[in-house]
């Protein structure tokens, strides 16, 4: 049993720390509040190798290890969330391709993904659906060598980015059950009937761009059909989803760490009545819970990314881990970014201070990627049929 990181893991932990530091978090809250899109920070990411975490090293990627993989969206989030964000579902699409991709489609889409060239994403979301992805009606219909994609997707990181998107559809509408008509298409970004209609308002997550898209008939060769069978695709997002459960935990670590940084920073500055509030018990009591539910969130996050490191990649399922780390990881983020508003006072409720934009940043890990409530099913589920245990 060992806590801590290998050498290599501490060494590129340090290397994304000062990069998050040095040229992320001087310009982050400028960039947040204008919502001015980060493409400086993209650039050193690329140059940084980032973008290519989850892709094998035969591609071009770095095949980083999952908690390597779970370091970087910690330390990038410690800085700014929404940067983050931005790699996040390219990582997880990435690691889609990259483990069910025809040979033809990981040559010619992860070399340009490994290096950032190419960005991608996941279209999942429907304006009726979220959680429930059977019910989707994005529906890809058969018509010679072709597939014809008509729907609506919603809530999507990197669509103005994405090339090409995977579009979760329905190949079969009239399947049962539902799951084995479904399908993920490779949707190239130049596709005619491909629409990027509007940047959804949003209460935080600013930095990446986050859409809704329509498909009008948008036609694709029957080669895009990630894997190249049909009724493959629900599975395909569901063992990609573990994987963005470990980048949402680790960006919730990131959130609640920043979180207690600028609580602990500022009660050691501020004075009330001749001391620094440091000294009052209150706050001592704060600062301690904070401290100690990061430090278990934190370790929970990288027990499941090295038991995933072990069972995600060799097929096996690792969705009692995955949802443990992210269900726990998120809502600490959310308390934490609390508490740190309240050492702040009224200065917490200002725009001017970290602890404003960690507040609205926070809620976003409780949602994405499996909302917490369904994960707890999830969880129970996992451990009610033996498929998962503890202890």
């Amino acid at each position: 049993m060992d806590f801590e990181l290998s050498a290599e893991q501490r060494l590129f932990r340090d290397t994304v720390r000062a990069f998050a530091d040095d040229e992320i978090r001087p310009v982050a809250q400028a960039m947040e509040a204008s919502e001015e899109y980060p493409e400086q920070i993209v650039a050193k990411m690329r140059q940084m190798g980032l973008f290519g975490l989850t892709v094998p090293e035969e591609f071009g990627g770095t095949a980083a290890d999952l908690v390597s993989y779970a370091l970087a969206f910690e330390e990038i989030s410690r800085a700014w969330m929404g940067v983050a964000g931005i790699l996040g579902s390219h990582s997880l699409s990435c690691a889609m391709i990259a483990r069910y991709g025809t040979p033809r489609q990981q040559r010619e889409y992860l070399p340009g993904l490994a290096s950032g060239a190419r960005r991608t994403g996941i279209a999942l979301t429907e304006p009726a659906v979220g959680t429930d992805l059977q019910g989707i009606e994005t529906v890809a219909r058969r018509s010679g060598g072709d597939y014809v994609i008509t729907g609506r997707k919603m809530w999507i990181t990197n669509a103005r980015h994405a090339d090409p998107l995977p579009v979760l559809a329905k190949t079969d509408p009239a399947a049962s059950p539902a799951h084995r008509g479904m399908s993920v298409l490779l949707v190239p970004a130049a596709a005619a009937g491909f629409q990027v209609v509007r940047d959804l308002p949003k209460l935080g997550y600013h930095g990446p761009e986050t859409c809704e898209v329509v498909l009008d008939d948008v036609r694709v060769p029957a080669s895009a059909l990630l894997g190249g069978e049909e009724g493959c695709g629900l599975q395909q997002v569901l063992s990609a989803l573990e994987i963005g459960r470990i980048n949402i935990a680790a960006r919730a670590v990131g959130v609640a760490q920043a979180a207690y940084d600028q609580a602990l920073r500022y009660a050691g500055q501020r004075e009330a009545f001749g001391r620094p509030i440091a000294d009052f018990q209150a706050i001592q009591l704060k600062i301690a819970d904070m401290a100690t539910k990061i430090q278990a969130a934190r370790l929970l996050t990288y027990w499941a990314a090295d038991r995933m490191g072990g069972q995600g990649h060799a097929g096996g399922r690792a969705d009692l881990e995955s949802g443990m780390a992210k269900v726990f990881a998120s809502e600490v983020a959310v308390e934490c970014a609390l508490i740190a508003m309240q050492v702040h006072g009224a200065y917490g409720y200002s725009s001017e201070f970290v602890v404003e934009r960690l507040y609205r940043d926070a809620p976003l890990m409780a949602i994405g990627e499996g909302t917490n409530d369904i994960l707890r099913t999830v969880i129970a589920r996992a451990l009610a049929s033996g498929r998962g245990k503890i202890g």
